[in-house]
């Protein structure tokens, strides 16, 4: 499964990859907060030979072999949340999240 971006993240991508020197943006996840995994933002200065790259409307995306699974599916969304603009992730693999929204959990495959 692929993990898109709409279009005004994928501006926003390039505006903040672009001014950073970079050749997009990097998404994981790692263990964080009280609910389990917490999403990590980067700018991708480089591709490394495991990364995955999923491209929408000219801008790059970059996953981490370990984060895919955990990611898989979503769409990345830029959006206006009280006074500012932030990037969101919609995940159809999150089964909960903490009340604060910076941490979530999976269900676990087998």
């Amino acid at each position: 499964m692929k993990v898109m971006m709409t279009e005004s993240a994928a501006r926003q991508v390039q505006v903040k990859s672009g001014a950073a020197g970079g050749v997009g943006l990097r998404l994981g996840v790692k263990q964080s907060g009280c609910t389990g995994l917490a999403y990590v933002f980067d700018i991708a200065r480089e591709i490394g030979e495991t990364d995955i790259v999923f491209e929408s409307f000219g801008a790059k995306l970059v996953i981490d072999p370990l984060s895919l699974p955990y990611l898989q599916g979503s769409q990345l969304d830029y959006v206006r949340e009280g006074l500012g603009r932030v990037f969101k992730v919609n995940n159809p693999n999150v089964k909960a999240s903490c009340g604060c929204g910076e941490s979530f959990s999976v269900e676990e495959k087998s």
